[in-house]
This record gives structure tokens, C-alpha cells and sequence, in this order.
């Protein structure tokens, strides 16, 4: 039993069956229980019960962002002048709000945020940061790099690795 969180565990099929659909978002029920040697309804209920905990958050569709013409990806680097809670507040809400930014990250270090974001191309960038980014109050620094080649892109968790 591989223990995920304080409060959830999961057993190997559990994991199997996680791991399949991280790659294969759009199996069947039939055929993911055939891959994990388990009865479609008992697939269906672990699924649910992964649902039911938040370990499967949502289903989604990944799309090739560069064929549908958003050509610039860029890692945006903000720090805020102060940290008072109103202006972190406000940051966070408007980075929810703005469909350009696919990630937000607070960290630790030189900057507060990381923000990865998808635009068209560099007026579209100009745009995204000269009039949503910087006018944010509080908001102290702004760095941007753009991405040059996209080596490695994942949204699979390497369930299956030894710790």
C-alpha cells in the first residue's frame, strides 16, 4: 500500500490503474479494466473512490498549444514590493482571472512568483505585460524569459518510481 498523502492510500492497482490513465486519458472502462485484470465494475468504483478523495481532480483534453497558434511560451519571474496580505490577495485573484497564465508558483528566493504563460506571439506578450502585469499594485519586479525549445512537457506523475 503506497501512502500518498496523511490521509489517503492507495493500493497497486490503484496505482496501475492512475498511471494508465495519465497516459490515456480516454480509455474505456472495459479496456482499462482488462489492462488491470479487474471486473469493469470494480474499475468503476476505484475510480470513483479516486474521485471522491481528489486524487483524480478532473478529466481534461491536452491540447498542442503551438497548433492552435499560441507560439510563445514564457516563465514570468514577479516580486511584490511589500507582502501585505491585500496585495497578495489581489495577485493571486487576478493570476486566476487572466487565461493567459496556464501556472502560477509563490516560492521562496529572489522573485515571489513563477508564472508560466502561453500567448501568440511577442504583441501579444507586450500586451499581457505592459497592460495586465504591470499595472497590479504592489507588484515591485517583473522578469521575463522566453522559452526557446520546449525539451520535456509532462503532466504524468512518475507514480511507478522507487522512492
Amino acid at each position: 500500500m503506497i501512502q500518498y498523502s496523511h490521509q489517503e492510500a492507495i493500493d497497486e492497482l490503484d496505482d496501475a490503474i492512475l498511471t494508465i490513465l495519465q497516459q490515456e486519458g480516454r480509455i474505456s472502462n472495459v479496456d482499462l479494466a482488462a489492462r488491470v485484470n479487474l471486473s469493469p465494475p470494480a474499475v468503476h468504483a476505484r475510480l470513483k473512490r479516486l474521485e471522491q478523495q481528489g486524487i483524480i481532480r478532473q478529466y481534461v483534453a491536452l491540447l498542442d498549444r503551438e497548433r492552435i497558434g499560441f507560439d510563445m511560451l514564457c516563465f514570468i519571474n514577479v516580486s511584490l514590493q511589500l507582502h501585505q496580505q491585500e496585495h497578495v490577495d489581489n495577485f493571486r485573484r487576478l493570476m486566476l482571472a487572466m487565461p493567459q497564465v496556464l501556472e502560477c508558483h509563490h516560492l521562496t528566493g529572489e522573485y515571489d512568483y513563477l508564472l508560466k504563460v502561453a500567448v501568440r506571439n511577442r504583441k501579444e506578450l507586450e500586451q499581457f505585460v505592459v497592460n495586465q502585469l504591470t499595472p497590479i499594485p504592489g507588484i515591485a519586479r517583473i522578469h521575463t524569459s522566453l522559452v526557446l525549445t520546449e525539451i520535456k512537457s509532462t503532466t504524468a506523475l512518475p507514480l511507478n518510481t522507487a522512492t
